[in-house]
């Protein structure tokens, strides 16, 4: 139920974020909203991944990589570790502003091709569900 939830909202705080980076790469403007809201993206990630992480336990009886997800969750730990190194660099200021929305976007690429990955699942899900029907 939590997963219906938190699913469409870090998706449209994806959607915010990628916006105000790319405006600010475009037009050097608006670095402290594009911080913010990839600060809110991230987070939102680290609770899918925790309500995730529970939603496996309790359908597949372990708390990550199981059979039915275990490349979907391999490359998340790719997500996770890419958002986690933007934190890091920002935090730490390891990077210059560009080089961390940069970063952000690699990020981000990450994570469309893990949500791919989870909707592929899905889809192949239903279809097996309706043919058995």
């Amino acid at each position: 139920m939590v997963q219906g939830i938190l699913a469409p909202l870090q998706f449209l705080a994806f959607a915010t974020s990628l916006v105000l980076v790319l405006h600010y790469l475009a037009t050097g403007q608006g670095y402290e909203a594009a911080t913010v809201s990839i600060v809110v993206k991230t987070g939102f990630l680290y609770l899918i991944m925790v309500t995730g992480a529970l939603w496996e336990k309790v359908v597949f009886g372990q708390y990550l990589l199981a059979p039915a997800f275990f490349w979907e969750d391999v490359f998340s730990f790719a997500v996770i570790a890419l958002h986690t190194a933007y934190l890091i660099a920002l935090w730490t200021g390891a990077l210059t502003p560009v080089e961390q929305m940069c970063l952000a976007l690699t990020a981000y690429l990450t994570y469309a091709v893990n949500a791919g990955q989870f909707m592929w699942k899905l889809r192949l899900a239903r279809l097996d569900r309706t043919a058995r029907a």
